[in-house]
Formats: structure tokens, C-alpha cells, sequence
């Protein structure tokens, strides 16, 4: 396969950690798997309030549980996809089969933008519903606005991380086609594709000998 296909510099060879850490994918996985530890520990940490009129604890999002919930449970499975996307982008390089590397980078792909999708629905429901708080829910409201924040960062690099991935699909499936280009219908070969001339070449002078080989006559003895 192409060594630089779907984005890969080259395949096996040395791990380059500075450059690892320099790729944009890198900088926005860290980024989103800081987010998504801010989001669900918040919320787990500060996100109950005990109401003592009721005696139960509520969530601090208009005591709606489920928005609790949700949050939690999207900030876990983005902190766990954002670890394992940043073992699969460290190995990536080693891969030599152009089939993996194409599930990678579509798993990549997929995973990104239902992420996106994901943190979208959770910021505008978790700010929706912290609108509707009443005073007697609100305890503390940095922690809400904390976790309403950084839902809305997490779609923006969830949003990055879902063009980087495409980008690298486009990639990797552009240098599939120019490698396995079909030879009969590609015309910048400088090989013919039509059949060999069967004229003999200009220039060519046959041998003085043929037409006496060809049409031998009657054998004449020697004269001493």
C-alpha cells in the first residue's frame, strides 16, 4: 500500500512522540477528553442538591435527573473514545494494511460526529433547563454554568475533530485511487496500450545472405 495513505506519514519505523504531539487531532483529543472530565465530574461532584422542603435530592438542572443523567453518561463515553482514539492515532503509523487504516479513520469519522451531535443536545438541554431553575435548586451556579460551558467547547472540537477525520478519509481514499489506477485507461503511461506494429522498422536492412538461405539453387562443384 501507499505509505502516506490516510494521512500517515509512513508505515512501521520509529514512534515520533514530539510530532505526535503536534498533530491538530492530537491537541483536540486532549482537549475534548478535558472537557468531558469537567462535564461528568461537575456534575457528579455538584450536581445534587439536597432540597429539604421535599427531602430528596434533585438534579440542580430544574431537578430534572435524566439531564443529570445525560450528561454524565455522554462526558463518560466521550472521556473513554477520546483515550482509545488517541491509542488507535499513536499506532496508526505502524499500520501497513490499507483496509485497517480505513476502518480507523471511518470509525474516527462516525464516532466524531455522533459526539457532536451528542454534546449539542446536551448543551442546549442543560441551558434550557438551567433557565428554568427556581432559587430554591440554586445553591451554587458556577458549577452549572461550568458544565453548560464546556458542553458548548466540546461541539467545537468534536465539530474539528469530525473534519480532521474527514479530511483524512478524502486522503487516504484519493491515494487508493492514484496507487491501484487501472493501466489500460490511463493515458499518461508511457507504454502503449495498442497491439505491436507487425511492419518491420525504418532503417531496418535484411541480411545478404536470406534471399540465397531462402531459395537455394542447383550446387555448383568447386573450380581448382
Amino acid at each position: 500500500m501507499q505509505s502516506g495513505a490516510y494521512g500517515a506519514s509512513f508505515a512501521g519505523g520509529a514512534f515520533d512522540f514530539p510530532g505526535f504531539l503536534k498533530q491538530p487531532q492530537t491537541i483536540l483529543r486532549c482537549l475534548s477528553w478535558i472537557f468531558a472530565i469537567v462535564v461528568f465530574a461537575t456534575i457528579v461532584a455538584e450536581g445534587y442538591v439536597n432540597v429539604t422542603k421535599i427531602g430528596t435530592i434533585k438534579c440542580m438542572f430544574n431537578g430534572v435527573d435524566s439531564a443529570c443523567s445525560y450528561g454524565i453518561g455522554v462526558g463518560v463515553l466521550a472521556f473513554l473514545t477520546c483515550v482509545a482514539f488517541l491509542i488507535l492515532d499513536a499506532y496508526f503509523p505502524r499500520i501497513s494494511s490499507a483496509k485497517e487504516r480505513k476502518c480507523i479513520v471511518t470509525g474516527d469519522l462516525v464516532f466524531s460526529a455522533v459526539w457532536t451531535l451528542l454534546w449539542f443536545i446536551c448543551f442546549c438541554l442543560l441551558a434550557h433547563l438551567w433557565s428554568k431553575t427556581p432559587e430554591n435548586l440554586v445553591l451554587v451556579r458556577d458549577a452549572p454554568r461550568a458544565v453548560v460551558a464546556f458542553s458548548f467547547f466540546s461541539v467545537i472540537t468534536w465539530g474539528l475533530l469530525s473534519y480532521f477525520a474527514y479530511a483524512r478519509y478524502r486522503q487516504g481514499v484519493s491515494a487508493f485511487d492514484q496507487e491501484y489506477r487501472d493501466p489500460a485507461n490511463d493515458h499518461t503511461s508511457p507504454y502503449p496500450t495498442g497491439q505491436y506494429a507487425s511492419s518491420t522498422p525504418a532503417g531496418y536492412q535484411q541480411s545478404p545472405f536470406s534471399q540465397s538461405q531462402e531459395q537455394p539453387g542447383e550446387y555448383q562443384p568447386p573450380t581448382y
